[in-house]
């Protein structure tokens, strides 16, 4: 994109220690700024950590200026000038992937996937015990299933493109101190 590098946010949809992620957000975002020459920053929606990181990283455009946020569509191939002119409130420019443009119901791991490409770094907002809720397969199903975790389908293909990843997500400390066996309290 333009020769600059690049750096994408997924996670999760619900987010837990706001303040905590956010203040790891903050110092993730700007050491690549600062160390990995980051200039471009893409986002996508739906998700509590996608908000987060989008009011990170423009507190920090305060700083840095030449740093740009990229909103990448899943859905409105097309859009009014007055949308867009909504969106370049809080973005410096969007854009609608051509190759998502019959994806269906996958146009958001598609997306996912579009952003993961055109990117040097992976943010991402990781738990890997984490599970949807069940769904039932139709209306009238009496069984239900167990969805995928659209987080999980990007970060394994980030790992298959061999994509710099960084997971800012905090393990509850329970967990912490359950897996470690030094800690005797």
């Amino acid at each position: 994109m333009d020769g600059k590098k690049a750096c994408c946010f997924l996670g999760h949809r619900k987010i837990k220690s706001r303040e905590i992620l956010k203040n790891r957000v903050y110092e993730t975002v700007e050491k690549l700024i600062t160390e990995d020459k980051i200039e471009m920053f893409l986002f996508g929606s739906k998700s509590e950590f996608n908000e987060l990181c989008v009011n990170v990283v423009t507190s920090l455009k305060v700083r840095y200026p030449h740093i740009e946020r990229i909103y990448v569509r899943a859905e409105n191939p097309e859009i009014s000038e007055s949308y867009r002119k909504y969106l370049l409130r809080d973005f410096d420019d969007t854009y609608f992937p051509a190759k998502i443009t019959n994806a269906g119901k996958a146009a958001y791991v598609e997306r996912n996937c579009e952003m993961i490409d055109k990117s040097d770094v992976c943010v991402m907002y990781y738990d890997e015990s984490y599970l949807p809720s069940k769904q039932k397969a139709s209306k009238r199903s009496v069984t239900d299933y167990q969805p995928k975790s659209g987080t999980k389908a990007a970060y394994e293909y980030a790992n298959k493109k061999k994509k710099k990843i960084v997971n800012v997500f905090i393990k509850p400390l329970k967990s912490y101190f359950s897996d470690n066996t030094d800690n005797k309290y």
